[in-house]
């Protein structure tokens, strides 16, 4: 039995005595998994292995990969139990070597945070290879006295996978003969955000297509697949499958549970997909499970778990003043040259009354402030004059050290905290570490991660950001790195559900224990489970229904729901909400400092880890081959380890790795290329030209450091290196005026206006006079008439970048609050200065 909080790798592997090794002693933690190619690969003279290699990422669910021609899937049985967002699944896989050759053969089956993997063997002829949990202490010892454990640290190492993975040598697989593999797992189902509950099954493990005739491969495919679902639930609606399937059968009167068979797999070889929706409200979601009989009553597993699903509805409002957010800025110090017109967008872009901090990293960190600061325009300006002080670093990365140092400092009450993470350089051996600490407080926090094309970190980046909900943007060019990071800031501006709490009303007598406890927010379209714990003894036992209640904030608004649900639930003896709930408990524990010198509390840990399977920082895995007919039912937590040392037991390398392979190939877009060419023959047919002559004095003027004569006299631009080339072709320079939009961009003030200046008219392509004689009235306001010259400039060019967007909607709030602003008047004149089309609408938010 096995359960991995991590992606699970299983080697199928065996000498031709049938003996082989086995040992877990890597802690690990749950993290993303990935797709896998099956391939093979030469691992010593004379010996072929077939392995799995990874083309990609998975945001969510299960993945287990093995349909190389040479190891075939002939058969698949898969039953899975889904219950509001836990499914249940059971599953029997059967491979054949369909060579004239022995081949060793390896199994890899990747897990997401939020499944638990409690039971796995492969069976092979008379053989049968099973891997089970013990304390970890143990474990590690009999990973010393195994032979051929080194070959699991040459994969670590070699291997093209990255992240955690299981890996277990199960046999050599004779000619024309087949394995058969037993995998039970458990999992939280992500919600969709019209509420359905989805599953996911790879199309890796459905049988193959090989017969040249479509009708002939879909009839014997038909007959070695045998995939049912089981659906329990409040109320179950509909359902949709990208796949053939019987239709679906209701099994009670009041529609709370039915079955659906597959027919086939999904056409074109997709991967399985199946949205389950379901009646009434998805704010609120509850699932109880009865203790198990056998338990003591007290624990764990002799009481009801009760597992809520939270999905707040999160209205769109209007900002206000004090934005509540904390925005922080990780900037590997080896980005600086390419990344600092970027910083110049995402700090012109926030809103005022939120906070911000800027963080350098390299061989060391640095931060702009001790702590984060509330975003003003004194604070703007300093941290802008501060950029150009980040010094190249080509040393280490420490952002484990970063992390952990953030991660220290309190959270803001009432200002989510939100994470903007730039990296070139690979982190090497600390990834572990960095996806442990991203994990621990995953609840906490939101990471939104741009590594560069050339970084070794991407899968990295892209774990940290599922992880916490976030988003994973592959930058390909310095242009991309400002619009996609702009783009982001966008999300993370929307609105969101704070102040989160449960409220339970349970029947006198009973009392709730909370294992994982409500998150300090919810974002939008994402959900949040809560696992609670419910002991005590009823004082009326005819009283079978409990109530919980949802409040949050989103903005200044409070809302609340109510759910009721039942406390006598169906037995189910799987406990899969349980096994769920007891992974949650168990990292809980290893998070609190949890040691073997606390006996009875790393007892009961342990104990409970093994008893269902959850693998945990307290237990890890070993895996024994032994012939069918010596089989034995061993206790759930054996007294010590000398069965495994007798002639028909052997032990079998099996252990958690963390492969530090490569990322995936990403190759460079050419959509932006192509809207470029559109821009230019547009901007062909334009009557108007540009003051080519302005631009070219105010490029050469920045990159000197010498202003104009007039420009020093009435202002200095705020301290920042405007010098940095942005284009990444000659083309580009024709399509806007990117000098003159940074310098533009630099001069908004931090409550969205602009002040008339000097600088600001010789950005816009105008003079000073210019400007001051087009002014609809003497009693326009100069900042005012200032404000919607830059807006009506930005616009026009908004067609071509969508940066601006945000400096836009700040510029039009600032203009909203000043009453005596006449809008049309002011547009009507801007237009005509600029020669410009923008309709006054745009500045209506």
């Amino acid at each position: 039995m096995l359960t991995a909080s991590g992606t699970f790798h299983c080697y199928l592997s065996a000498s031709a005595t049938g003996t082989s090794v086995v040992g877990l002693d890597t802690q690990l933690f749950p993290t993303t998994s990935r797709h896998l190619k099956l391939k093979v690969s030469r691992v010593q003279p004379g010996s072929l292995t077939t392995v799995v290699s990874s083309s990609g990422f998975f945001q969510r669910g299960i993945q287990f990969f093995s349909s190389y021609p040479e190891v075939e899937l002939e058969t698949v049985t898969v039953n899975v139990t889904i219950h509001d967002f836990v499914a249940d699944v059971v599953s029997e896989l059967v491979f054949r070597n369909m060579q004239q050759v022995s081949k060793e053969t390896m199994f890899i089956f990747p897990v997401d945070s939020n499944t638990v993997v409690h039971t796995f063997y492969a069976t092979l002829g008379d053989t049968r290879i099973e891997a089970m949990l013990w304390e970890k202490e143990e474990a590690q010892q009999l990973c010393k006295a195994t032979s051929g454990m080194e070959n699991l640290r040459y994969l670590q190492n070699q291997w093209d996978l990255w992240g955690p993975v299981f890996a277990c040598f199960l046999g050599t697989l004779p000619p024309n003969r087949e394995v058969a593999i037993s995998l039970c797992y458990v999992q939280e189902l992500p919600m969709q955000p019209d509420g359905a509950a989805q599953f996911w099954w790879p199309r890796e493990l459905f049988p193959c297509r090989k017969d040249i005739s479509w009708i002939s491969s879909s009839k014997k495919m038909s007959e070695n697949l045998h995939f049912s679902i089981c659906l329990k639930a409040h109320g179950v609606s509909h359902i949709a499958i990208n796949s053939s399937y019987t239709p679906l059968q209701y099994t009670t009167p009041d529609q709370t549970s039915a079955e659906v068979s597959l027919k086939l797999p999904p056409w074109m070889q997709d991967d399985l997909n199946l949205l389950v929706y379901y009646r009434g409200s998805h704010t609120l979601s509850a699932v109880v499970e009865r203790k198990d009989p056998k338990a003591p009553p007290g624990s764990l597993l002799g009481d009801p778990v009760v597992m809520v699903t939270l999905m707040p509805s999160i209205p769109e409002v209007e900002p206000s003043p004090g934005h509540p957010g904390e925005f922080l800025f990780l900037m590997d110090c080896s980005l600086f040259k390419d990344a600092q017109n970027t910083l110049l967008f995402l700090l012109k872009s926030l809103p005022l009354g939120c906070y911000f901090n800027i963080y350098s990293f390299g061989a060391t960190f640095k931060a702009f402030y001790l702590q984060s600061v509330e975003y003003t325009e004194e604070s703007m300006d300093n941290a802008l004059g501060r950029i150009s002080s980040i010094c190249p670093d080509l040393g280490g990365c420490d952002l484990l050290g970063l992390l952990r140092s953030i991660y220290s400092t309190p959270l803001r009450h009432g200002h989510p905290r939100q994470l903007f993470i730039f990296i070139q350089r690979k982190i090497s051996s600390e990834e572990e570490a960095v996806m442990a600490e991203v994990y621990r407080h995953r609840d906490h926090h939101r990471c939104f991660c741009f590594p560069t094309n050339s970084c070794d970190s991407f899968n990295l980046s892209q774990a940290m950001a599922l992880e916490t909900k976030g988003e994973c943007v592959c930058i390909h060019s310095r242009m991309d790195m400002t619009s996609e990071a702009v783009r982001c800031l966008q999300r993370a501006l929307q609105p969101l559900a704070s102040g989160i709490s449960l409220r339970w009303e349970l029947p006198p007598g009973l009392e709730v224990s909370v294992i994982r406890k409500a998150p300090e927010m919810i974002f939008q379209r994402h959900q949040s489970s809560i696992y609670a714990q419910i002991h005590g003894q009823a004082e009326d036992p005819e009283v079978g229904e409990a109530a919980v209640t949802l409040q949050y904030h989103v903005g200044s608004q409070s809302f609340d729901y109510t759910l009721k649900f039942s406390l006598s639930p169906s037995a189910d003896n799987r406990l899969p909400v349980h096994r769920l709930a007891m992974m949650h408990l168990l990292w809980k524990l290893a998070w609190e400092g949890t040691s073997r010198t606390e006996k009875d509390i790393w007892h009961n840990a342990v104990k409970s880890s093994i008893s269902l399977g959850v693998q945990s920082p307290f237990t890890s895995s070993v895996a024994v081959c032994m012939k069918q007919r010596d089989a034995w039912h061993h206790d759930p937590l054996p007294l010590d380890s000398s069965m495994f040392f007798s002639p028909s037991c052997n032990l079998v390398p099996c252990q958690l790795l963390w492969l530090r392979g490569f990322r995936p190939v990403w190759f460079k877009s050419t959509k932006f290329w192509m809207v470029q060419k559109c821009q230019f023959f547009l901007e062909k047919l334009d009557c108007k030209a540009t003051d080519t002559e302005a631009l070219t004095q105010l490029s050469a003027s920045c990159k000197d450091g010498e202003p104009p004569l007039e420009e020093q006299a009435m202002e200095e631009l705020p301290a920042f290196n405007m010098s940095w080339d942005w284009t990444i072709s000659p083309l580009s320079t024709r399509l806007c005026d990117f000098s003159g939009l940074r310098v533009v961009v630099a001069l908004q003030k931090a409550n969205g206006s602009w002040a008339l200046t000097t600088a600001l008219a010789f950005a816009l392509g105008l003079s000073k006079a210019d400007v001051e004689g087009q002014r609809p009235s003497e009693d326009v306001q100069p900042t005012a008439w200032a404000t919607v010259l830059a807006l009506v400039w930005l616009h026009q060019y908004k067609w071509k970048v969508s940066w601006s967007e945000l400096l836009e909607a700040k510029a039009c709030r600032w203009l909203q609050d000043q009453a005596e602003v006449q809008l049309d008047e002011y547009v009507e004149a801007a237009n005509s200065l600029l020669g410009c089309f923008v309709e006054p609408t745009i500045f209506r938010i």
